[in-house]
């Protein structure tokens, strides 16, 4: 695919999305360095390939960020990729959302990947060029019922995306979003578990309701996300930018 970069950064790496993605970009060749903060499953992901690093660190902490960032950059250099992927979902109805509910959905999925991002931008406008790429939801593209917090974070980040692409356009730093339906991971797991609890559904009639979701009547694979990824850091994709690339089989 043409990918000139040389070090990556993906948050939330341990599993799924991340997991997928650091293993993809790995695989052509870029340093990899994944965060999260379970060391365990950090260091699942990175044992046995020497291109991706785990470092434990907190999205939502300023401190940390700024930590991992002196610490994987002083060992493999700036980042010309950061991918934006942790993130968390919780459901609840909209008057029963509480203020801690709607605060941690934002602190994760919008003040975190801000945080990803922001020291990133100055050290890619000197090296004249980079890709940022935050992984949101269909969610920030829809509105869907149940998840009002939720949904509220990742319309942010969709407009985070868009103002950040419009402030770094007459560079070579491209930043886009990518926008998946429910995707084959823990957190998706999670969600059929409370479907379960909720509903009193067996986890496959919960699976197939989620399914529905998707006009294809199917869930995504991580590795569609990690493909997607990869599209935008190659060559080929230098005039993609600013773009919200929905994954969901038509649900928009």
């Amino acid at each position: 695919m043409g990918i000139a970069f040389k070090h990556a950064l993906v948050t939330g790496g341990g599993s799924g999305i991340g997991k997928a993605t650091a293993e993809t970009l790995a695989a052509q060749g870029v340093d990899v360095t994944i965060c999260g903060r379970r060391i365990d499953a950090l260091d699942t992901v990175a044992a046995g390939n020497p291109r991706i690093h785990a470092h434990v660190a907190d999205v939502t902490d300023e401190a940390s960020v700024a930590q991992l960032y002196d610490a994987a950059q002083a060992a493999r250099g700036p980042f010309d990729i950061v991918v934006a992927n942790a993130g968390m979902a919780a459901s609840a109805p909209a008057g029963r959302t509480t203020l801690d509910l709607w605060q941690q959905m934002m602190s994760v999925n919008l003040t975190g990947a801000f945080l990803t991002v922001r020291p990133a931008v100055d050290p890619m406008r000197k090296a004249g060029r980079g890709r940022i790429i935050f992984i949101a939801s269909i969610a920030g593209l829809k509105g869907s019922p149940y998840i009002s917090a939720y949904v509220a974070s990742k319309h942010g980040v969709v407009g985070l995306t868009r103002a950040l692409a419009a402030e770094l356009a007459q560079t070579e730093i491209t930043v886009n979003a990518v926008c998946p339906g429910y995707v084959e991971t823990p957190m998706l797991e999670r969600t059929i578990a409370n479907i379960v609890d909720k509903t009193g559904r067996d986890a496959e009639a919960a699976r197939a309701a989620v399914a529905k979701d998707n006009p294809q009547g199917r869930i995504i694979a991580p590795q569609e996300v990690a493909d997607t990824v990869m599209w935008l850091c190659g060559e080929g994709a230098r005039s993609v930018n600013g773009q919200a690339i929905a994954l969901s089989g038509g649900e928009v």
